[in-house]
């Protein structure tokens, strides 16, 4: 996978980006993994982000009450596989400064009843993501295979390539391809430090947020210029 550096830099702009990688034509899957944690304290704050995860909370309550999970442990039953929009309200509910106090401070609590130190670091450091616990955001999404693209619904990213050739060399490399070719675009991996420490105090994140992407640059190249279009972000250089 290789990293491409999208210019967001508001709570906001986090939000429109997440949602923009999720209603394009070339998605065919996601998954979204939020801990309890996350989904709880984010909805604790209030807002606009609140009532976003209204059903969400509900599971991420039962969940953190049941006395059969540990809750300082890595068990699945801790993750919600949750919507784009709910990944969204996550989001900025962490980093936008009217719901960042509310929302962090709720995650300490939860963080401190769970006996889980928060490890001093910078926030998306990829060279981190290994020892990241407890993982509170792990999300992506899977994008179609060119050999399923439609020439008409998906014109645009088979003309991206330039001549019919090219596109049909790409799709010959991708059938041939062992192992097989999995087109992803994905979010950094998020602990506590991200969502704590992710944006300022004022709501900037000053490094912005990478998309990790695997498959043909060209398929990302476009799909990510039509994505910034989209969230009204500038592309990635």
């Amino acid at each position: 996978m290789y990293a491409l550096d999208i210019p967001v830099r508001t709570a906001e702009d986090a939000g429109r980006l997440v949602r923009a990688l999720g209603s394009h034509r070339y998605v065919s899957s996601r998954l979204h993994l939020v801990h309890a944690f996350a989904i709880e304290a984010a909805a604790s704050a209030g807002g606009a982000t609140g009532i976003a995860l209204d059903a969400a909370r509900g599971w991420a309550t039962a969940t953190l009450e049941n006395a059969e999970i540990d809750i300082a442990s890595r068990d699945p039953r801790l993750y919600r596989a949750s919507t784009d929009a709910e990944l969204a309200a996550v989001l900025e509910a962490f980093w936008s400064p009217a719901t960042a106090p509310a929302a962090r401070s709720r995650l300490d609590a939860w963080l401190t009843r769970a006996e889980l130190p928060v490890t001093a670091r910078a926030p998306f450091d990829e060279a981190d993501e290994e020892e990241i616990h407890p993982l509170l955001v792990d999300a992506g999404w899977e994008l179609l295979p060119l050999a399923s693209l439609d020439a008409e619904r998906h014109k645009g990213v088979i003309g991206a390539f330039g001549e019919a050739i090219d596109f049909e060399a790409a799709k010959f490399e991708e059938e041939s391809a062992i192992p097989k070719v999995v087109y992803l675009h994905e979010l950094p991996a998020m602990g506590p430090v991200e969502l704590l420490h992710g944006a300022d105090d004022d709501g900037a994140l000053d490094d912005g947020l990478t998309v990790w992407a695997s498959g043909h640059d060209t398929y990302h190249d476009y799909l990510l210029r039509g994505v910034c279009r989209a969230a009204k972000l500038d592309p990635p250089e």
